[in-house]
């Protein structure tokens, strides 16, 4: 009867302990999600793909688009003042190189004209939800995916 009782405890912790262990897991694997980690995205196009980046101050609200066609890049900064209505606008061009899913742009060409400190960002390719991100390695800004952007708005 105690070999039974025993053996009965042994098996019960070892299936609270695989059940601790698999929700351990899923936690761990939404983190890894979030902060972009351990995802392979080597097989995601991103080419002819647009990602929006829009951040809201009290005076003025500045949109950012990254536009990727093949390895050319433009990035556009618009700026829209809240007080007088206007808008003004940066189009810079360039070129990408990815590796993996990290991917790089060089913009050194404003308004086709070539600038001497050319605008450069190292961006992480990452996946969640079922949407695409570009994060900025250095500030951590978040650019989405803008097909995904316009479902959401609408």
């Amino acid at each position: 009867m105690k070999k039974i009782l025993f053996f009965t405890l042994f098996f019960a912790s070892f299936v609270l302990k695989a059940q601790n262990y698999g929700a351990i897991n899923q936690i761990l694997d939404r983190l890894e999600e979030r902060k972009g980690i351990n995802q392979n995205l080597e097989n995601v196009n991103i080419d002819d793909k647009k990602f929006v980046l829009i951040k809201d101050f009290e005076d003025h609200t500045e949109r950012s688009f990254i536009i990727i066609k093949g390895k050319n890049i433009t990035y556009v900064e618009m700026f829209d003042d809240k007080a007088t209505g206007k808008s003004t606008s940066n189009v810079f061009s360039g070129d990408i190189i990815r590796k993996k899913n990290i991917v790089s742009l060089r913009a050194d060409q404003l308004e086709n004209k070539k600038i001497p400190i050319p605008v450069t960002k190292t961006l992480l390719l990452t996946k969640q939800k079922e949407i695409l991100y570009l994060i900025d390695i250095n500030s951590r800004e978040r650019w989405i995916d803008e097909e995904a952007y316009s479902k959401k708005s609408k």
